[in-house]
């Protein structure tokens, strides 16, 4: 029997479910180009998908993101998603609380990259956004955060990589006294900080992100170094950030990926 032509419906809804789990925030213009599916259509699928509970829309930026509902799918799902679902709604409503822009870090190669940013829903931001912004993890607040709290034969690991960069931000990696001691202050005192020779007119103060025993990325707020010094920052933000990292860790632990136990 001839094979019955594809339902295009269909093919354009599997289309757009892939399409969104190659990033963890995709805009209208972004899924138009990788689908080529009109964006009349592509709003009219997106909105189905989300009735269903697979995707979620991220108002401030016009854009979408998948849930851990299309676990259920399984496959397509790994765990950036789950940690930008788990972390927007918390770092939003930090935000609106102390206005400075937070943003979410996972490890990628050999740099942390910003997943999730607050930078649209806050008044007191240096840049227009810092999505998908590669990070040294050993310059950056939200690398050193991350780094610091890594097991050590994976700290080793990321240290021989980055030890290879030829990014300037990176030269530290190459100094393992130097950095074994900025790190040990990291885990002593569960924050970071960025290097103050960095961009030096802000500064960023960053906490671990956890899935139990494992660190999986980082928190971080910015503000302008201007406006206070980082002692100042610690002692009336380090509270916020600490509470919201254990919030997402609790909202992780809901959304378990399909099959976990």
């Amino acid at each position: 029997m001839a094979s019955a032509p594809p339902i295009n419906a269909v093919v354009r809804a599997i289309e757009v479910l892939q399409a969104l789990n190659r990033q963890p925030v995709s805009t209208i213009d972004a899924l138009h180009r990788q689908t080529g599916v009109p964006k009349p259509s592509l709003v009219r699928l997106l909105q189905t998908l989300a009735a269903k509970g697979l995707v979620r829309h991220a108002p401030q930026y016009g854009a979408y993101y998948l849930t851990s509902l299309v676990g259920t799918l399984s496959c397509g799902y790994h765990s950036e998603p789950r940690i930008v679902e788990a972390a927007a709604p918390v770092a939003d409503a930090l935000t609106r609380r102390i206005k400075w822009p937070l943003a979410v870090a996972v490890f990628d190669g050999d740099a942390m990259v910003v997943r999730y940013s607050t930078i649209p829903s806050s008044p007191l931001s240096l840049l227009h956004s810092s999505i998908n912004m590669r990070l040294s993890v050993v310059a950056r607040a939200l690398g050193r955060a991350y780094l610091a709290f890594c097991p050590p034969d994976e700290q080793a690991v990321i240290l021989a990589v980055v030890r290879e960069s030829r990014n300037p931000e990176d030269a530290l990696a190459k100094r393992p006294r130097e950095v074994a001691k900025v790190l040990a202050e990291v885990r002593r005192r569960g924050y970071a900080v960025r290097d103050p020779k960095v961009r030096p007119v802000s500064n960023t103060l960053a906490v671990p992100l956890h899935e139990g025993e494992r660190v999986i990325g980082s928190l971080g707020m910015t503000w302008f170094a201007s406006v206070m010094p980082p002692e100042k920052a610690v002692r009336q933000h380090l509270g916020h950030l600490k509470d919201a990292a254990a919030e997402i860790a609790a909202r992780l632990g809901v959304l378990r990926p399909a099959g976990r136990p």
